[in-house]
């Protein structure tokens, strides 16, 4: 009898099909009421800082160069008060194999699915992870699908998606394209359940883990060069592996005193699996329309349980705006000889304006830049959204639209980080367990969870279940 394969079966397997596909039951970490432990499934399946290191560097991967971004440093003073203007500098994750940090992460989850006897691996992305994916498994000899999301309902696609499937198919992968829609978590699911492929997703311990090797990194190369620890490291912030990652090797490197700041493109008002709205924004990934989602609730991922947890790392969240986000690219290129992709300088925007608000003796770090190509570079994405009817001009970038205007700044004083306010997202956080746990009743348990994951006092967590009537039990 032939298998199930409509959209309400395949999802109704999805938790045999992860098992099978990772070697890992996420029911062992589940606690009785809402929570898990995050802390033991991230020990028991990761690798040793050392371990994941030699796998990075057997594999073109990691200690990457940290970069002083002395012309930047130098015009975010020029509109800086007295005193301020903190030291900029980048780690250039673009050096990597497939070009971004992204192949830390890659070469981790490659890495295991051979070690377990996988004789392939599938990944459901459309941007920089497919091709490390892709490359890592051409390294080590494992077959290798990639999924994207790719298309609208009319078949027009994204410059950079279209670019990310030539370089899968050069690096020897099958790449799948899907319009924008549902089907993207089913088709994935299926591939899993026919191939018996590993699951090499953003979200698992193992993909995480692969990032904890940049925080520790960047620590270790500041102590060397400085002697000292940076003040802050800014994350572009999408999915959250990134940050969570990065924040877990910078507690592993023994810094305690590193604020971490996460930073996302402002596209408010836009619905990323809408079919108008999906071309209408004009970058791929960093922006809100994932960040704000996966930080109010992580477990919407392709994993049972997302193993990047945002609000158990973040100090700070703001945003930037598109226009400024190309305008420093630019920038970037022009003051300081590197031409590096648009969505890794989301951070260093948010980091042009930061360092404006620190003293001069203190040092900020942009933690990854991403390499840029055809579809990735600046002009097929200005021209991309002119074809969707966005209005590009000069003006004050707080006047942007999403999916209606672009608005570059007419000059840099006015690039700025706009403060999100993080207790609304943990109020998010609290409301969504709320409703997808059906809760009624709390246990103490249940409340230390929450507690750990948004970092909050008893009173704060408590307080809000009561405004739902959850009464702690």
């Amino acid at each position: 009898m032939a298998k199930d394969m409509s959209y309400e079966a395949v999802n109704a397997r999805k938790n045999d099909i992860m098992r099978d596909a990772m070697g890992l039951d996420y029911e062992d970490f589940e606690y009785e009421g809402i929570g898990f432990d995050y802390q033991r499934m991230m020990e028991e399946t990761g690798y040793s800082m050392e371990e994941m290191q030699k796998i990075q560097a057997d594999n073109g991967v990691g200690n990457t160069p940290l970069l002083e971004m002395r012309n930047l440093t130098a015009l975010a003073r020029k509109y800086a008060p007295e005193g301020k203007g903190a030291r900029i500098f980048i780690k250039d994750e673009a050096c990597n194999a497939s070009g971004s940090f992204k192949a830390r992460r890659a070469a981790i989850a490659v890495y295991h699915a051979k070690r377990l006897g996988y004789k392939g691996v599938i990944s459901a992305t459309s941007g920089n992870y497919g091709a490390a994916v892709a490359a890592q498994a051409a390294m080590n000899g494992l077959k290798c699908i990639v999924v994207q999301e790719c298309y609208d309902n009319e078949k027009r696609g994204q410059p950079e998606i279209l670019e990310k499937q030539r370089i899968c198919e050069a690096y020897g992968a099958e790449v799948i394209q899907l319009t924008v829609g549902p089907e993207l978590f089913t088709t994935f699911l299926g591939l899993l359940e026919d191939t018996g492929y590993f699951n090499a997703s953003l979200y698992t311990p193992f993909g995480i883990a692969g990032v904890e090797t940049l925080g520790y990194e960047l620590v270790m190369q500041c102590r060397e060069r400085f002697g000292r620890e940076p003040d802050m490291v800014v994350c572009t912030n999408a999915g959250g592996g990134n940050l969570t990652g990065t924040a877990r090797g910078i507690q592993k490197a023994g810094a305690k005193n590193v604020e971490i700041v996460g930073a996302s493109i402002d596209l408010k008002g836009l619905h990323m699996a809408s079919d108008r709205d999906f071309n209408r924004k004009s970058c791929t990934t960093g922006h809100t329309g994932f960040a704000i989602p996966f930080i109010t609730w992580p477990d919407r991922s392709d994993c049972p349980r997302n193993a990047a947890r945002t609000l158990r790392y973040m100090d700070r969240y703001v945003t930037v705006k598109q226009g400024e986000v190309f305008y420093i690219t630019q920038a970037l290129a022009i003051l300081e000889g590197y031409e590096r992709g648009p969505a890794g300088n989301t951070s260093l925007t948010a980091a042009f304006a930061l360092a404006q608000e620190m003293d001069k003796d203190q040092f900020i770090i942009v933690q990854e830049t991403e390499y840029t190509g055809a579809g990735k570079h600046t002009m097929p994405q200005l021209t991309f959204a002119k074809q969707n009817g966005i209005k590009v001009s000069f003006g004050n970038p707080d006047e942007e639209i999403p999916g209606e205007t672009l608005v570059f700044p007419e000059e840099p004083s006015m690039i700025r980080a706009r403060e999100y306010d993080l207790a609304k997202a943990k109020r998010s956080y609290i409301h969504n367990c709320v409703k997808n746990y059906g809760m009624v009743n709390a246990s103490e348990e249940d409340v230390r969870y929450i507690m750990e994951e948004i970092r909050e006092t008893r009173e704060f967590v408590t307080g809000e279940l009561g405004k739902y009537g959850v009464k702690v039990v």
